[in-house]
Parts: C-alpha cells; structure tokens; sequence
C-alpha cells in the first residue's frame, strides 16, 4: 500500500492529542501549595519576660506568637534570653555567654524594673540600655521595624508594691523617670516603643490583673500587652 505524506502527517497529528491528554504533560500547570516558613522570635528582659509566676504560654512573648498565628503568621517557639532579678548589666553578659549568631524576625526589649528597684543609677541605665537597643537591632539583621521595645510595668500598684514601705506614689514617680529614659531613646534609634505601664496601675483595682505570688502580671495583663503590641508586630511582618 502506497503511504503518502499527507497520510503521515495525519498519525503524527494524532499521536500528540493523544499524549497530550493523558497523564501530566510537560506543560502542566498545577500548582502545588507550599506553606510559609516559620519566623524566629527574640525575646530579652527579665521577669515580665518569662512569665514569673505563670504558665509559659501565659508569658507575653507566647502569647504575641499565639497570637499572630492566629493572623498566619508564624513565629515559631520564642528565644527567650531573660531571668528574674535581672538589670540591664545582667542582661547583657546573659547575651554575651549565649552567643547569639543567628539573627530574628522580630525582637523585644523589655528591661529596668531591677535597675529602678536596686535604686541603680539612671544615667548608668540610660548607657546600657542604648548598647542593648543597638545589640537588639543587630539581632534583627539591622531591621529596625522588626524591634519592639517595652515600657516597664508599675508593680508598685500591685499588693507585693502596697506592702514594700517604698511607698506607692514613690514608685510610681521613678517607674515613670526610667520610663521616660527607655521611650526617648528607643523613639531617638527609631524603633517601635508599647506603653504598657498606664494599664499595669489597673492592678491597684483589679486583682485579676496579678498573679498568684502579688507582684507580676497574671495571664490576664498580658493578654492585655499583647493586645497592644501584636498590631505593630503584624504591620511590620505583614510590609516587608
């Protein structure tokens, strides 16, 4: 039988339907969803950081990574570097001895109510807590954005405060003069600062506000950190 061209071409127009429609051909455009990978999170500071006298995921930092991923956005498990007792100069040889190399997406500083409750020198305070602003950008890969500072807390509202002899209103007045430090310099580095110290004298009223022990926050106050810091967090994550 006489094959002619056009005959040929014919099979060979046929044979690539044919494969085209069965199985995935090279050309296939499905697509497959990769999820997101975790963030990393740096926590440093003191008692208010770890949660003294609460579950750890009561503490703020698990509960600003709880929250988040409630937005899908994943932090991970948090990298604590903090201890009660801690002042600023604590701090820093904890960071020295940890030896931090890799770097985070987001960090949070939250550190001075040892230094004020020692009677610490302020101006010393100021110093050190420039040098940990500058230790937490550099952590943050030099991301500015991704640093978030915390003012420090009243415990002279809480039963523990009312209790000390210290006074209340005296505690108050030098909460508020280390405070002033903390804002003017991380607000002078052009980082983010959360007021968290106007709530925490709720506690004075509100007994819900402390835990069990009379001086630190209960989960409740920092349910109420969080409320506050994670929308600055999340806007930060959310524009880079």
């Amino acid at each position: 039988m006489k094959i002619t061209a056009a005959f040929l071409l014919l099979l060979s127009l046929m044979a690539c339907e044919k494969s085209s429609t069965n199985g995935m051909s090279k050309t296939d455009t499905t697509k497959t969803t990769i999820p997101a990978a975790a963030q990393s999170y740096l926590a440093l500071g003191d008692s208010y950081t770890i949660g003294e006298a609460v579950a750890q995921s009561s503490s703020f930092p698990y509960q600003l990574a709880a929250a988040l991923k409630s937005q899908g956005i994943d932090l991970g498990r948090p990298k604590i570097i903090a201890r009660t007792g801690w002042t600023t100069d604590e701090l820093q040889d904890a960071i020295k001895a940890e030896a931090l190399s890799s770097k985070f997406d987001v960090v949070t500083l939250l550190i001075g109510v040892n230094n004020q409750y020692r009677g610490n020198s302020i101006d010393t305070y100021r110093k050190e807590f420039v040098a940990l602003l500058q230790q937490a950008i550099t952590f943050a890969g030099g991301n500015k954005s991704h640093v978030f500072v915390v003012s420090i807390p009243d415990w002279g509202a809480t039963p523990f405060g009312k209790q000390s002899g210290r006074g209340v209103q005296n505690i108050a007045r030098e909460i508020d003069a280390f405070n002033a430090v903390n804002k003017e310099e991380t607000l002078k580095a052009g980082l983010s600062y959360t007021d968290i110290t106007s709530g925490s004298r709720n506690a004075a009223t509100d007994n819900s506000l402390v835990a069990s022990d009379g001086l630190h926050p209960s989960a409740l106050m920092y349910k109420d950190w969080v409320t506050l810091l994670a929308p600055a967090v999340s806007k930060a994550l959310t524009l880079r």
